[in-house]
């Protein structure tokens, strides 16, 4: 990959953990933490990671930003054959992305190879952290199927614990917190609002640990119409931490609390900074996750 399409920030020196919503927590030993944060996107652009120029886009920027205040250096690329190169230097890979990363795209930002988003998915089997936002949900996306046949759910989706199904209007929505003593869901209370484009999603993994629940009631379009639903969850897979929120559509909540806060918390403990329960509770607290509309 040629260098010079690759955007890399150094972050300052960490500040102490009591600076930080929620209490950031370093790593154990002292060592300066690399993430990857891939942006490309095929077919619709999320405004948020388009870039003018050679510009960082805003989430980018953000990432950078809330990341560098935490010792935490990101490395941002929209190109793709960064997964043939390398992916022992970064501690973690997060990801904003959708649709088929292996083909071109409109912007010919360079696709990644089949061979390449094997060796993501093994990176993350082995132990590599993976933390997603928003669309990255929309990536290789499940084929619709005939009255019978299994769904063939692909391995990354199947990696990452769900899959989009559709939005809605931007609007208000409630989330509900299910995990108070996961990292960053300090302070947040049993709920909270934001304005958000909201994702519906299906194909949950049985062993999702749900931190965020989306509550419905009273949400406006169809997609909605359903039973209460995980929204952010963290999960294992294999000796990898896999943290994923829908939340991320708008620019206002890259920059505002507790998007930030909720993003450091699945950060450091991707990076295996701190532990947590991630013991499943999908059954417990969204029994009805994958039934896609209300009955009755």
């Amino acid at each position: 990959m040629n260098r010079r399409d690759m955007l890399l920030t150094s972050g300052a020196a960490a500040l102490s953990a009591a600076a930080f919503p929620g209490g950031w927590t370093p790593a154990a030993e002292d060592k300066k933490q690399k993430v990857l944060y891939f942006t490309r996107n095929v077919g619709f652009y999320h405004s948020v990671v388009q870039r003018k120029g050679d510009a960082l886009s805003h989430s980018e920027r953000a990432l950078v930003d809330m990341a560098a205040k935490v010792g935490v250096e990101v490395v941002c690329t929209k190109d793709g054959r960064v997964f043939d190169e390398d992916l022992d230097k970064y501690d973690a890979i997060a990801f904003f992305t959708n649709n088929d990363l292996t083909v071109p795209n409109p912007e010919k930002e360079p696709p990644m190879s089949a061979e390449g988003k094997q060796r993501l998915l093994d990176a993350i089997a082995a132990g590599k952290g993976f933390i997603a936002f928003h669309s990255s949900c929309a990536s290789w996306r499940t084929p619709p199927t005939k009255a019978g046949e299994a769904k063939k759910i692909d391995p990354y989706l199947a990696m990452l614990g769900g899959e989009f199904v559709a939005h809605g209007p931007q609007q208000e929505a409630t989330m509900r917190v299910t995990s108070p003593n996961f990292p960053g869901l300090k302070n947040l209370g049993d709920k909270f609002k934001l304005h958000e484009e909201w994702y519906a999603l299906k194909n949950f993994a049985p062993d999702l640990h749900v931190i965020l629940v989306q509550e419905t009631a009273g949400m406006k379009g169809d997609c909605y119409q359903r039973p209460p639903y995980p929204s952010t969850w963290a999960r294992q897979h294999e000796k990898g931490r896999v943290f994923f929120t829908s939340l991320a559509h708008r620019e206002n909540v890259w920059i505002e609390q507790p998007f930030q806060q909720i993003v450091l918390g699945g950060l450091a403990w991707v990076l295996g900074n701190v532990d947590a329960d991630v013991t499943p509770n999908i059954t417990q607290v969204t029994p009805q996750a994958d039934q896609l509309q209300r009955v009755g």
